[in-house]
């Protein structure tokens, strides 16, 4: 309670500070009225959805989500405002506190220059508060397809020109427009690729999410399959369960959701895709993530009916994995497929100019294609969304990988 009381008034000093910024800048009392109106109904809906509404367990059920979207965007816009009325305040602070001592003008407390200010902050804080608005209204369904062409020496012939689509953490729960997901899944069958590889997190907590979905995901082909592994969210570790047989039967329903979805699911197991008298090794692991997440995948099982020399492609959900354990593990994969950054589904990527997200700041490869020691990853920015119901410059993504044999010249 006393966290709740502690919030809500800080929250109220940030309201009423900014107000007299509007005030400042504008003489209309609508303006005044409105601004109180929406802040009172984002904390007044925020207080109400994380006390009284649905409590789905650690992850945000979908009200809980726009609550905190809401909020954030309010509080971003506050808190710039602030920055620059705090600032001028200090500095008139020091200014009237010298022109009393040691005299002269008054010229920096001119109402004028207040209102000035308080326009130019109001402008830079509605960039930020829009842009949080508009990722939670079209961004999180802005899908993009990223091709890339990834060369290798030792890629067996028959496979030069092999197109691989990656989805990854779809998060079923978070969805609310259906026609945007039928134009995404039709979006990835239009790229007609060879294999259909999907790098886990089907759902937020539970195995029902995806029902709603199912028929839709089935729809989903690829000439050579569909296959898939498990995400940190699809083991209900974020769900209080009455029993751990619930628990488990929640993890056995989703792998059968998963198989009537067409997907074959490979938990620390592997599969040859065959052309001719070539073949490839597509490998699987279970979730293993740095820190406080799970660690059930085994790559030595994974691998245990493949051939050392055998090109290899992985797919493991976590890129922490690929860090710390892949890069060091005696087998060369020369191609691993992972997702869980969202690319923190907040950030500014410019093609050839920029690429930046605070996901740079927990995850080293958190978004795109990155090479070391001779192999590959690309982290998949995500189908889906969690959290934050929204999307600002990092966009959903569907990956286009056609694998290439490197050219001896």
């Amino acid at each position: 309670m006393l966290r709740w009381i502690v919030f809500i008034i800080i929250y109220i000093t940030l309201g009423i500070y900014t107000l007299q910024a509007i005030k400042a800048a504008t003489r209309y009392p609508w303006v005044y009225y409105a601004y109180m109106v929406l802040s009172l109904f984002v904390i007044g809906n925020f207080i109400y959805q994380f006390t009284m509404g649905d409590d789905p367990g650690r992850v945000l059920s979908v009200p809980k989500s726009y609550a905190f979207g809401l909020l954030l965007a309010m509080l971003t816009f506050m808190s710039i405002t602030i920055v620059f009325l705090f600032s001028e305040d200090i500095f008139r602070f020091f200014t009237a506190s010298y022109h009393k001592i040691f005299g002269g003008t008054k010229e920096f407390s001119l109402p004028q220059r207040r209102r000035f200010l308080s326009t130019i902050a109001m402008g830079i804080a509605a960039l930020p508060f829009s842009a949080l608005l508009y990722g939670m209204v079209k961004g999180k369904y802005n899908f993009r397809v990223l091709k890339y062409n990834l060369e290798f020496d030792d890629l067996p012939q028959s496979f030069d020109g092999y197109r691989i689509t990656q989805i990854s953490d779809v998060h079923s729960g978070s969805f609310d427009n259906r026609e945007k997901i039928e134009y995404a899944i039709d979006l990835i069958n239009k790229q007609k690729s060879d294999v259909l590889l999907f790098t886990g997190d089907m759902v937020n907590n539970m195995a029902e999410e995806m029902l709603p979905w199912k028929g839709l995901f089935s729809t989903l082909s690829a000439k050579d399959g569909k296959f898939s592994v498990l995400g940190n969210h699809d083991y209900g570790d974020y769900v209080s369960w009455e029993t751990e047989d619930a628990k488990r039967n929640n993890l056995t329903d989703l792998k059968n959701i998963q198989k009537e979805m067409g997907f074959d699911l490979l938990l620390n197991d592997s599969r040859y895709l065959q052309k001719g008298d070539d073949r490839i090794a597509l490998i699987g692991v279970e979730n293993w993530g740095r820190g406080g997440f799970k660690k059930a995948g085994d790559l030595k099982k994974a691998v245990s009916n493949i051939d050392k020399d055998d090109f290899k492609i992985l797919m493991s959900h976590d890129p922490s994995h690929w860090e710390d354990q892949v890069l060091k593990d005696d087998c060369h994969y020369h191609l691993t497929l992972s997702g869980h950054t969202h690319g923190m589904q907040f950030g500014i990527e410019i093609p050839g100019w920029i690429k930046w997200s605070p996901a740079r700041w927990r995850y080293k490869y958190w978004a795109g294609v990155y090479e070391e020691m001779g192999q590959m990853i690309n982290v998949n920015r995500g189908f889906g969304f969690l959290g934050y119901p929204g999307r600002v410059g990092i966009w959903p993504e569907i990956t286009v990988i056609t694998l290439k044999k490197r050219s001896l010249t």
